[in-house]
């Protein structure tokens, strides 16, 4: 057991160096590839749900993120990339994510998140702390338009989370820690 939990760590180390553009990207390059993800992260949202539209524009902020999940036996490893844009000030600040949890699951999942920061300060906490901690049941099996998925939509301390699966595999029930950062390489 312990030898695929070495290789889910070592797979999601590997996944993280080449995020955001691939592993010999510049800064330019990598912000590039996050505002891209941002856009196409935007429409879809858009399309499963036309009324976060005006939440996202009325709101001080909100946060973009891809993020890859492994799920070994008893252990869950995910990491990701994002960005946060602060619509008063037009600024965008990039930040990573990683996660790890337990609990039964097994499976790979590709999916992306997207915050609305209803308050300044919900925003400024989450760029400076950047912790969640939470419970995730889930099931998905997808693969670009074909399959499905159950996302989620959630609020807490100020913040409405959405959740969708890009692509995976991947049935699990875990407890788990998630911390996001600033990415000072980009900022």
């Amino acid at each position: 057991m312990w030898k695929y939990i070495t290789a889910a760590v070592l797979g999601t180390v590997l996944m993280l160096q080449g995020c955001a553009g691939g592993v010999n990207a510049s800064a330019t390059e990598q912000k590039n590839a996050i505002t891209q993800m941002r856009s196409d992260v935007l429409t879809e949202l858009y399309r499963q749900k036309a009324s976060a539209r005006a939440e996202l524009q009325s709101a001080p902020g909100y946060a973009t993120f891809s993020n890859a999940n492994i799920n070994v036996i008893l252990a869950s490893f995910g990491g990701g990339y994002g960005v946060v844009r602060d619509n008063r000030s037009g600024t965008d600040t990039y930040m990573k994510m990683g996660e790890v949890g337990v609990g039964l699951g097994a499976g790979v999942k590709d999916f992306r998140l997207v915050m609305v920061f209803h308050t300044a300060e919900a925003m400024q906490r989450f760029i400076e702390q950047g912790w969640a901690f939470g419970a995730q049941a889930d099931a998905a099996a997808k693969a670009g338009d074909k399959g499905g998925a159950v996302g989620a939509e959630a609020s807490v301390d100020d913040v409405t989370i959405y959740q969708f699966t890009e692509a995976g595999l991947a049935l699990q029930a875990t407890l788990k820690g998630t911390k996001f950062w600033v990415d000072k390489d980009l900022n």
